[in-house]
């Protein structure tokens, strides 16, 4: 498997990061799998090019980077470096560098965040920024409206974002919010959009399993099968 470093380092956003680019890169090149690679690009639907190197690993090389960026102030260039590499672990390695430092993020964040969603956009890398988002709720209720946009734009990872950013909220998840967000999005074709609803409502349902229930008998007759397949799984 060739890999080119340079690659990685071609515009002026990754040239200001180069010494933590430089740092992981290396480790990342090191620990490259070319079958684990075709596997994972194709379990992807063959978007994006991979490396090879699994979750587990890949955290492990990040590790000690991790530990030297966690007490700074949020960097946003090397978010965006890594966004701009050809290999996906890259997008990983930002996505769990955002999460690590969600308690930094104000909304003042937002439209960094959702170029980030709309750019290199699956359901692999929009399902960890959905929980970034979630994050930056809890601390500013505020951006409800910002939400409520989203799930009525036209690009449906935006809506997904704005539907399932509750998901770990569990008691504290705003169910007007919730409520709203999902029935924006009724009448929806789109798999990724129904199975959203579906996952948010199954997740809503262990802390508040009435709610749940109630709301798909009011509802199913608007909801996508599969939507009430995914939010009753769980529930008897």
């Amino acid at each position: 498997m060739q890999i080119k470093p340079t690659a990685l380092l071609n515009n002026t956003k990754q040239k200001v990061n180069m010494p933590k680019i430089q740092t992981i890169f290396p480790l990342l090149q090191n620990a490259a799998n070319s079958d684990k690679a075709i596997e994972m690009a194709a379990y992807m639907k063959n978007q994006f090019d991979f490396l090879g190197i699994p979750t587990p690993l890949r955290r492990k090389l990040c590790k000690s980077l991790f530990k030297e960026m966690k007490p700074q102030a949020l960097d946003w260039d090397f978010v965006e470096a890594c966004w701009e590499s050809p290999y996906r672990e890259m997008q990983y390695i930002a996505t769990d560098y955002l999460n690590m430092l969600v308690e930094q993020l104000t909304p003042q964040d937002l439209s960094r965040i959702e170029r980030l969603i709309i750019r290199k956009s699956w359901w692999d890398t929009v399902d960890v920024l959905d929980k970034v988002i979630g994050g930056i709720f809890l601390n500013f209720p505020e951006i409800r409206p910002q939400l409520i946009h989203w799930s009525q734009h036209d690009n449906i990872w935006l809506r997904r974002v704005a539907i399932d950013c509750q998901l770990s909220l569990k008691r504290q998840t705003d169910q007007a919010l919730l409520n709203e967000v999902i029935q924006n999005n009724f009448g929806q074709s789109e798999f990724f959009i129904n199975k959203a609803i579906g996952w948010a409502l199954r997740e809503y349902g262990k802390t508040h399993p009435d709610w749940v229930r109630n709301f798909v008998q009011q509802h199913r007759e608007k909801m996508a099968p599969l939507s009430v397949r995914e939010a009753l799984k769980r529930l008897k």
